[in-house]
């Protein structure tokens, strides 16, 4: 039996002035699981991400969150930027609590709910810290702790261990299977790793160059309740890695 889904995006499109990004692109974003969207540079994979999120409008199509229409950004939503997007001003506290403090949450409560999160993601004792005392991966950090914190249902993540050393990165997707099997929420995560994508994934979409399409969709499955340690070692693993290089090998300038 397929999983239910949390987001459901049918026959989108787009098009920036002359050029189309997304042609009547459908995927289904199974609930409580990880979701990659990989694809060749510029096919469109942030795009679909902004379009979910409600930060950009579709041409044509629809998204639905919940079963609910996407019409703009909510609470049911969260980014978490390639950049950080973090406010340079203000602490790690208050960074990764700011959400609630829009929403109106009490002092107290709001700030017991980020030392949750900052602890989760493995920034317990930088709570005063402030952005430009923090490595690139800290930063990365405090804005998935932020996205947490604010308890969306579905997760967006737009590249965001693209700016880390490898041995970051590699602690990074260890984690990132720590929280989705903890947290049950629904992550999309665009990446142009496919290592990354293969590792950390219950479902790949791979995407074709734009205008873009999908090209498949790929289920992992004898590796996902192994050891992070050995997933890399695994078979299937070896064989997607393998199998999803092949079909985009052309692809690449």
């Amino acid at each position: 039996m397929a999983p239910q889904s949390a987001v459901s995006v049918r026959n989108v499109s787009k098009k920036y002035n002359d050029v189309e990004a997304l042609r009547d692109l459908s995927l289904e974003f199974p609930r409580g699981q990880l979701t990659s969207l990989l694809g060749p540079s510029g096919c469109g994979k942030t795009t679909l991400l902004k379009i979910i999120a409600g930060l950009i409008p579709a041409n044509s199509g629809e998204v639905e969150v919940n079963g609910i229409r996407v019409e703009g950004p909510g609470p049911d939503r969260a980014f978490v930027f390639q950049d950080f997007a973090l406010l340079p001003w203000a602490n790690v506290m208050r960074n990764v609590g700011f959400g609630l403090e829009l929403r109106g949450i009490a002092k107290s409560e709001r700030e017991a709910i980020a030392e949750k999160y900052i602890s989760n993601v493995g920034l317990a004792g930088f709570e005063r810290s402030f952005p430009h005392e923090l490595s690139g991966g800290m930063r990365q950090r405090v804005g998935l702790a932020r996205a947490l914190a604010v308890d969306a249902q579905v997760l967006l993540l737009d590249e965001p261990f693209s700016a880390v050393d490898e041995q970051n990165r590699r602690k990074f997707q260890e984690d990132m299977l720590t929280l989705v099997q903890e947290e049950r929420k629904t992550f999309i995560f665009v990446t142009h790793s496919i290592e990354e994508a293969v590792y950390v994934s219950d479902q790949i979409a791979v995407l074709l160059p734009r205008p873009s399409r999908v090209s498949e969709v790929i289920r992992p499955t004898s590796f996902r309740n192994k050891d992070a340690a050995n997933i890399r070692r695994d078979p299937e693993y070896l064989d997607i890695v393998d199998r999803i290089w092949a079909s985009l090998r052309n692809y690449v300038e």
